[in-house]
């Protein structure tokens, strides 16, 4: 090989890479009829809880219909987001500290540069090919319906009373709307529930008597370890509801969510 291809082949590898950084997300971008938010929310219970583990990561992939579509490039402005909101919360007179990125909250759109969605591609083809994922399109997971198998639905019921609840919601533009959703824990030894709720009032009414959520198939499930549904006519201020048992014992345990309005 001559000594120029030398200094070329890295060049080129650079100026790639380069580009793909500044413009990766515009020539990359998801279909101008969505907006996408992709985001973490770090959970760490206190001592209050009964879990060996206290910790607890929410991988979020929510998808929207925009409202008036037009050819403005949505520009996101890093230096004015605080990415770390830190807060002491506290849910069922328990206290936790919740770690969120400020584009969690439905106003920022996010789209990924071609190495990030060449890795994701690649990822998701393999667990397809696995059976831990049922759809071939790249950019929606499905997950199988497995059940937890440790203990029964019964048990469950008793448990998640004394969980931690999460809502999050759907980021809808319209008054009614559907929406297809996905969801797993990486923990097969416990089981979460996932309801579609009407507001996030509801964290705290699933501790009383006072709890409603929405009661059509596809809508909720109860004690999974995966799980797919599509939630039909939900208003604006609904979302997800997510509760996992006090009893958590892996040193971190996550739990991956996807929303697709349809």
């Amino acid at each position: 090989m001559k000594p120029i291809f030398y200094l070329v082949i890295p060049l080129v590898i650079f100026l790639v890479i380069f580009f793909n950084a500044l413009f990766g997300h515009l020539i990359f971008a998801s279909d101008p009829l969505y907006a996408t938010s992709k985001y973490s929310v770090y959970v760490h219970l206190l001592s209050e809880w009964s879990s060996d583990s206290k910790n607890i990561i929410f991988d979020v992939t929510n998808s929207w219909q925009r409202q008036g579509v037009d050819n403005r490039d949505i520009v996101f402005d890093a230096e004015s987001k605080e990415y770390n909101i830190n807060d002491i919360r506290r849910v069922d007179g328990k206290s936790y500290v919740e770690l969120e990125h400020e584009f969690s909250d439905c106003k920022e759109e996010w789209q990924p540069v071609l190495y990030r969605r060449i890795i994701d591609s690649t990822h998701h083809g393999i667990e397809y090919m696995l059976g831990e994922e049922l759809s071939t399109d790249s950019n929606i997971s499905i997950y199988p319906d497995v059940d937890n198998a440790s203990y029964d639905d019964a048990e469950q019921q008793l448990k998640i009373k004394n969980g931690y609840a999460r809502f999050f919601p759907t980021c809808t533009l319209q008054t009614h709307t559907s929406y297809d959703f996905s969801i797993r824990i990486d923990d097969a030894d416990i089981g979460f529930d996932v309801y579609f709720v009407p507001s996030s009032n509801q964290v705290e009414a699933f501790y009383s008597d006072d709890f409603e959520h929405y009661l059509e198939s596809g809508c909720y499930g109860q004690n999974k370890n995966s799980y797919s549904g599509t939630c039909n006519d939900v208003q604006k201020s609904a979302g997800l509801l997510v509760v996992l048992p006090d009893e958590l014992w892996q040193s971190t345990t996550k739990i991956t969510i996807n929303m697709y309005e349809r």
